[in-house]
């Protein structure tokens, strides 16, 4: 059985598609961008460090709503809108990482895409594939 995941945690996707969606022990989460979740606005212009903060927020509660955690996490995917962006991002990407993973936890996978995103505010774009058992 296949079910919509939905909350409020996270901004309202902006056209056709779901936050999340679930099958069974698999949980894909959207791509998420920097949006406040309670009014969908784009937060933090210019600067990716926070963007990447925000977004990574946003896939996480996302994941909850679906009945996952950061660790049952298999794949990130990072979408990234300039190679300089890099650093910055992977370094709060770590931070993140460290703060929602047991010690000794195995990290997820994860794949770095330089891309144009839908909106010009947007630095970073991620979404996520979980298995939950």
């Amino acid at each position: 059985m296949k079910t919509e995941v939905r909350t409020d945690g996270a901004p309202a996707p902006a056209w056709v598609f779901s936050q999340g969606v679930r099958k069974g022990p698999l949980l894909q989460v959207s791509g998420q961008g920097p949006q406040d979740p309670a009014t969908g606005g784009y937060l933090h212009p210019g600067d990716v460090k926070a963007q990447t903060r925000r977004t990574l927020e946003n896939v996480r509660a996302v994941l909850e709503a679906g009945g996952a955690t950061v660790e049952d996490v298999l794949m990130f995917r990072v979408y990234l809108t300039d190679r300089a962006d890099f650093g910055p991002m992977n370094e709060v990407y770590g931070e993140f990482i460290a703060e929602h993973l047991p010690e000794g936890g195995v990290k997820p996978c994860r794949t770095t895409v330089f891309v144009e995103l839908p909106h010009e505010a947007m630095l970073v774009e991620i979404d996520a594939q979980a298995y939950i058992g």
